[in-house]
């Protein structure tokens, strides 16, 4: 089969075209041909960073961790599924998983669903890391009708998602951006925009909450941009992050009683620990899409396999608005 190596990580690393072997269905997994995958900030990080991460795969690899597709063949074990079915995923492209740029992967069934009818192949290949990673922070959160929740970053991969279902899930969603496009995109997608780079936390929360604080903050941006989410939280309230690799100071946290709650999508992955879990989500989520309540944004840009290193170089530029898939 036709796909993309990386034979060497760095931050000048090349895809490269191969014809690599074809692999053969397996006991609990199924063959899929791809017909669409999309590029993660993750997968950016394993190619620029390789063996620094101890999640990258071993080199020459297939990177790649979203996909859509049909099924081409079902191994022993595997319910619910027959040749021809269109299935959704994250199931590659990290550790000894193969990725997804290629033209077939075989997937695990407990790290897929069956794809969204109302989504084209594109399309449902941009959400299942985003969607999992929302919906996963969302739910430990607590995440409940009637609160009010801020999402940071919510023209993002995962935000964008985050808002959408914090929404569905019958909540009052604000959400912060720092350009029109994004402004723009926050309000289309129906929630509350919150320019931060015009007004302070104390200023926003002060607005839109009367200096109580938010119930639940989804922080997206993570990392030194925790310390807003804990100034913006509600006492004993909750916040979700999807980056903590930094150091800071709880103290905020602290003196508010807040739960901080990481979400690290992968773990099932990469520990092959209650995979189940994102094949239920991911079937919640196609029944959340179909119900109008959720759609991806995907950026303007269009990407073939074979151009792949474009492709993740487009979400690198920091000029994407929405995901970056590329077309099989």
């Amino acid at each position: 089969m036709d796909a993309m190596l990386i034979k060497a990580y760095g931050e000048d690393a090349e895809f490269e075209a191969a014809e690599v072997q074809t692999p053969g269905v397996k006991e609990g997994h199924v063959l899929v041909k791809i017909a669409a995958s999309s590029v993660n900030t993750v997968d950016t990080m394993i190619r620029r960073m390789g063996s620094d991460l101890p999640l990258s795969p071993e080199a020459p690899a297939i990177l790649g961790m979203d996909f859509a597709g049909t099924i081409e063949a079902i191994g022993e074990g595997v319910d619910g599924y027959s040749i021809g079915d269109e299935v959704y995923g994250c199931a590659g492209g990290l550790a000894d998983l193969p990725g997804t740029l290629a033209e077939f992967i075989v997937a695990d069934a407990n790290l897929m669903a069956h794809k969204p009818k109302n989504l084209s192949m594109r399309e449902a290949a941009a959400l299942p890391l985003v969607a999992i990673t929302a919906y996963e922070g969302l739910h430990r959160a607590g995440i409940a009708a009637g609160q009010k929740v801020l999402v940071h970053g919510g023209s993002g991969g995962v935000g964008h998602v985050a808002l959408q279902l914090a929404r569905h899930f019958g909540a009052d969603v604000y959400s912060t951006g720092g350009g029109d496009r994004q402004m723009a995109l926050i309000g289309e997608l129906g929630a509350t925009p919150i320019n931060y780079k015009a007004e302070s936390v104390e200023q926003y929360t002060a607005a839109h909450t009367d200096g109580a604080g938010f119930d639940l903050v989804f922080d997206s941006v993570g990392g030194a941009n925790l310390l807003n989410s804990f100034e913006a939280a509600a006492l004993n309230g909750q916040i979700a992050t999807t980056v903590s690799l930094c150091e800071l100071d709880l103290s905020g946290a602290h003196f508010k009683g807040l739960s901080l709650h990481v979400v690290f999508m992968l773990i099932p992955m990469l520990h092959n620990h209650k995979r189940e879990a994102h094949a239920e989500i991911l079937r919640n989520i196609a029944r959340i899409v179909e119900s109008g309540a959720l759609r991806p944004v995907l950026d303007e840009s269009s990407f073939s396999l074979d151009q792949a290193g474009e492709a993740y170089a487009r979400l690198e530029s920091g000029k994407a608005m929405g995901k970056v898939v590329i077309s099989h």
